[in-house]
């Protein structure tokens, strides 16, 4: 073992009358170690509202989406086809969409009409998760013509969302109104079309904007209601693994030139993503500034044993001791107690962790965020980064003291 070591560890060991000193380290590791721990949970909390978020938002909303902007999509078979076969992707399936009002005795909303085939496995996968009420095979269910041409009786049903049902307080088998604009005729005349569904199935998927402004139908009764028949808007793919969006969107836009055009979820969400990449990034800057308060406590700490150790560093450079030698027994020092605290506080976080994870004791509005708990995902390299910028924090506050006891005169010292 290094001399410089051991005298380091020797420091760490205060006699009596250095009790002051000792006790003052102690502070400055426990400070190094709530900072650590504080840290470390805020980071697994935001990163597992940031992958909460993203999965209920993509579980309902395209991953990929294939467009032709130029005109109405009708070889969507053939894009389907085409599309499968792209290494990453795990399904698609054809998508319309329209806008519409809902009326039921108890109220009226617009909504969303997102068309789309519910015996799909990607539409089973996504949507039929979240379905808590009813069944999202309702959707395939064939009604009979209503003969009295009064339009009262349901043509289909609809898989609505939870915040809707309960504004317009319904349930499974009650029946709504859907109102359409419609663009007809040669002078694409604004018409109205109306006709009556029955609610077959009512999902919850927390993301408020999407349980109260989207509803599901059939894709041919979706054709068939906005007037476009054997046509969709588009073609949405799920990705076996959201890590690939980057390399499936690249294929597929080779797959399909102009006039197709490949968007993937990370330009739907830019702006979102960004957002709360900056909040997660503003949130570790002020926790670890609270690391760096207590890290630079170590300044004091080792100036306090610069000054108590005066004459053993003069009698060290006397007996031929370098100031590099010098320097390094009080760098050592300040690592040796930024490291404990460091060590502590990453067992700490993780214990934390642990039990939020596992005993969910602290409640937050499910109205506001779509869960009831807070949600933990541990990253080891956040950990990881968490310590390096801790012991780098340490480092820098002890190479002040360092460099003074370095400079101490050993005749100056004696003398006095």
């Amino acid at each position: 073992m290094r001399y410089e070591l051991q005298i380091a560890l020797r420091y760490l060991r205060a006699r009596r009358r250095e009790a002051f000193i000792s006790v003052t380290t102690l502070f400055t590791a426990t400070g190094v170690m709530i900072g650590v721990a504080a840290l470390t949970i805020v980071i697994a909390v935001m990163n597992g509202f940031e992958a909460d978020l993203r999965e209920r938002v993509l579980s309902l909303t395209p991953q990929i989406q294939i467009l032709n902007y130029e005109n109405p999509m009708t070889d969507y078979s053939a894009i389907e086809a085409g599309a499968n076969q792209i290494a990453g992707v795990e399904g698609s399936d054809p998508f319309l969409v329209g806008q519409a009002m809902i009326s039921s005795a108890h109220g009226i909303s617009g909504v969303l009409i997102r068309g789309v085939e519910p015996d799909n496995p990607v539409v089973i996968a996504e949507l039929g998760r979240y379905v808590d009420r009813g069944a999202l095979s309702s959707l395939s269910r064939k009604y009979p013509a209503d003969s009295s041409g009064s339009g009262a009786a349901p043509i289909a049903a609809i898989a609505i969302g939870g915040a809707l049902a309960d504004k317009c307080k319904l349930k499974p088998g009650d029946t709504v109104k859907l109102v359409a604009p419609i663009l007809s005729g040669p002078d694409s005349e604004l018409t109205t079309k109306s006709a009556s569904f029955e609610v077959g199935a009512i999902f919850d998927s927390g993301v408020n904007y999407i349980d109260k402004g989207i509803v599901f139908v059939n894709l041919p009764v979706a054709q068939t209601f906005f007037g476009r028949e054997g046509k969709v808007d588009g073609v949405e793919v799920r990705l076996a693994n959201l890590d690939d969006t980057a390399r499936v969107t690249a294929a597929l836009s080779r797959a399909f030139p102009h006039p197709y055009r490949v968007r993937n979820w990370i330009e739907f969400n830019q702006a979102a993503s960004a957002g709360f990449a900056m909040l997660k990034r503003v949130y570790s800057l002020v926790l670890l500034l609270l690391i760096g308060v207590a890290a630079f406590n170590l300044v004091a700490t080792l100036i306090m044993v610069v000054m108590e150790k005066r004459k053993d560093i003069a009698v060290l450079i006397t007996m031929g001791a370098t100031q590099g030698g010098v320097r390094l027994i009080f760098v050592m020092k300040g690592l040796i107690v930024g490291a404990a605290g460091t060590a502590a506080g990453l067992i700490l976080g993780g214990l934390g962790c642990f039990i939020l994870a596992r005993y969910h004791f602290i409640t937050i509005p499910r109205e506001i965020y779509g869960i009831s708990t807070l949600p933990i995902e541990v990253a080891p390299l956040s950990f990881v980064g968490v310590a390096a910028a801790s012991l780098t924090l340490c480092l820098l506050a002890s190479l002040y003291p360092a460099r003074q006891a370095s400079r101490e005169l050993p005749t100056a010292i004696l003398r006095s």
